[in-house]
């Protein structure tokens, strides 16, 4: 079974990841808060070559602004201290972020619904229209300088954008562009089709969380499932470890399951993934 060898959230942010770990260890934790926001990040940074720092702005931020949430963070299982360290710098709930796009759904007119970055309005939608829409879009490619694709250009235009950065460190939308994109990718099929209760994302750790918190997270890979994967610890892993994020096509029975994802080898994918490599799923509320 081909094993995955570059995370969705890319070797320059692992890179981050380390160098955070390094220059903040645990125990620096416990110094001013001032102090931990400024000095750990911004040392990592300056390992990085310009080209590293342009590609990984928007994972660098979810680092520098929450001192590291996938490593540290209480939503992806932390102590007691990094719970403390979390409160300190006001890291916000992944749960409260995630549903601002889906806010009163039931309710919300078109011209609201275009507002907040919906296609349509939000609807009882079938897991099969959405899985249909994912392969249409396979093949799609990142294209530019700027590694930009149409899922980029979605999630930065709407304001569920500033809602994310705002709380994973407060940095520019702008951020955004050409950084890791499996889960805008995600998201934007349940903006494109109406789907209700997929959650809006950029960051695949806060996303499941926003799952797991809501009650709809669990382990079977059903059609239409979001599927989290982490590729060092597989099922295994925890939440705060996960990688990448795709959308489950089917369970082949035999161990795998079929599933399409963005940002695999730089473009929207369908692929065979063993089930071992998947941490868990969420569930949008799809029709019956």
């Amino acid at each position: 079974m081909e094993v995955e060898e570059i995370p969705c959230m890319t070797g320059r942010f692992e890179r981050l990841k380390q160098s955070v770990k390094r220059k903040a260890p645990q125990a620096a934790f416990k110094g001013p808060q001032n102090a931990v926001k400024r000095a750990a990040p911004a040392l990592a940074l300056k390992r990085l070559s310009p080209e590293e720092r342009a590609a990984g702005l928007a994972a660098g931020a979810v680092l520098a602004g929450a001192v590291g949430l996938a490593v540290f963070s209480p939503l992806g299982g932390a102590n007691a201290s990094t719970e403390d360290l979390a409160a300190t710098v006001n890291v916000k709930h992944a749960a409260a972020v995630s549903q601002t796009s889906e806010k009163s759904a039931s309710t919300m007119s078109l011209a609201e619904a275009r507002e907040q970055g919906w296609k349509v309005q939000p609807q009882a939608v079938e897991a099969s229209e959405v899985i249909d829409l994912a392969k249409e879009q396979v093949g799609i490619k990142e294209e530019g300088p700027g590694n930009m694709t149409k899922f980029h250009e979605w999630y930065v235009s709407t304001p569920h954008a500033e809602s994310t950065a705002a709380r994973d460190g407060g940095f520019s939308t702008a951020a955004y562009n050409g950084a890791p994109w499996c889960d805008m990718f995600v998201s934007w099929l349940g903006s494109q089709t109406g789907v209700k209760g997929m959650g809006w994302d950029a960051y695949t750790v806060q996303h499941a969380n926003w799952f797991k918190d809501t009650g709809r997270w669990g382990t079977e890979p059903k059609p239409g499932a979001l599927a989290f994967y982490d590729w060092g610890n597989g099922s295994n892993g925890d939440i705060g470890a996960i990688d990448h994020i795709g959308l489950v096509v089917e369970d082949n029975g035999d161990g795998t399951i079929t599933s399409i994802g963005g940002n695999v080898d730089n473009e929207v994918k369908q692929k065979i993934r063993d089930k071992g490599q998947v941490v868990g799923y969420g569930y949008p509320d799809y029709a019956a």
